[in-house]
């Protein structure tokens, strides 16, 4: 998702000078106030390997940044600067995410044609003149897969096959997978029916252990802290009554949301989405549920109150009508 944060005037005539100034080897970015503005810069003191050894010391540990390189000398090049995301370990969480969210709206706001290439880093030794060989040995040929990352392909694939339904070409992984949900997990799910019943919220977990989808948490959450309720460290299946009033019309629409946190284990994230489309159809065939959006999120945070009246309510642009100038009347 986008973070909403744009370049500033002043990153635009400073980024302006950096093209300009070929004694210049970088130019590094940060965020303040919802905006990416500049914050120092990397004089070329020699080739770009030795330049890029004042990173180590400009850097810090636990503060993200964006670098933007000068990676060729050769003006002929139609791309010679690289974009740097480097978002180390050790950065607060929203750092981490506010980073990763603006990296493409960096690039698109000075220039994407400007780049041949955007990398992201989160520890200092990645930009160092032997991070950057390994970086282009890396890029030059494709490697073999890890096991980890077949894990991922699988994830990806699994997702994508659950975003776009059952019709699409199953996996060896999903094909198949449909955890039944427990009893209590249905019946609460069937609270969520009742006009007058005090559970909002119905929130499902996996048991992989006895491979069940099983019930987690059934509160009486409003749309103002509901996102609290659901974990910011795990997948869940959330089913929330989004109740509220709209043009002084009481609504309360039931809306699905599947959240996966960036931290979670890659063996539950492939397990969940690939269990997501039966959860859902079990809701709505044996429980009754009418479910009117189907969300997905990486965190909690992400889908709060405007972004619920958003998906329901999309606010219209007016478009004026063209205002045809009068004849001029008789005197």
């Amino acid at each position: 998702m986008q973070s909403g944060i744009s370049a500033s005037k002043e990153l635009h005539t400073e980024f302006q000078r950096f093209l300009d100034d070929s004694a210049t080897r970088g130019l590094l970015v940060e965020i303040q106030k919802e905006s990416l503005v500049p914050s120092a810069t990397i004089p070329a003191q020699g080739s770009f390997d030795d330049d890029v050894a004042q990173l180590d010391v400009i850097l810090a540990v636990d503060k993200p940044a964006y670098i933007l390189l000068r990676r060729f000398d050769d003006a002929s090049n139609p791309a010679p600067y690289i974009a740097v995301t480097y978002v180390p370990d050790h950065a607060n969480v929203r750092q981490k995410m506010l980073f990763a969210s603006t990296r493409t709206t960096l690039t698109r706001e000075l220039g994407s044609e400007k780049f041949g290439e955007s990398i992201f880093a989160t520890e200092k030794s990645e930009l160092t003149a032997e991070g950057f060989r390994k970086h282009d040995a890396h890029m030059a040929k494709p490697a073999p897969l890890t096991e980890e990352e077949e894990s991922l392909q699988t994830v990806r694939l699994a997702e994508l096959e659950a975003s776009q339904g059952t019709a699409g070409r199953k996996n060896h992984v999903s094909s198949g997978v449909a955890f039944p949900l427990s009893q209590e997990a249905i019946d609460a799910l069937k609270g969520l029916t009742l006009s007058n019943g005090f559970i909002s919220l119905v929130q499902l977990a996996l048991n992989p252990v006895k491979e069940t989808i099983e019930l987690a948490n059934a509160t009486s959450s409003n749309v103002g802290d509901f996102t609290k309720v659901i974990p910011n460290d795990t997948p869940r299946y959330s089913f929330f009554v989004f109740k509220h009033t709209f043009a002084g019309v009481e609504q309360s629409p039931i809306v699905f949301i599947y959240t996966c946190p960036p931290e979670s284990k890659i063996k539950e994230r492939m397990l969940y989405a690939s269990c997501r489309a039966n959860v859902v159809t079990t809701a709505e065939r044996e429980c009754g549920l009418k479910i009117e959006k189907k969300l997905e999120a990486a965190m909690p945070t992400e889908i709060g109150e405007d972004h619920l009246m958003e998906e329901f309510h999309p606010q219209k642009e007016e478009k004026k009508s063209f205002a045809r100038p009068k004849r001029p009347g008789r005197r």
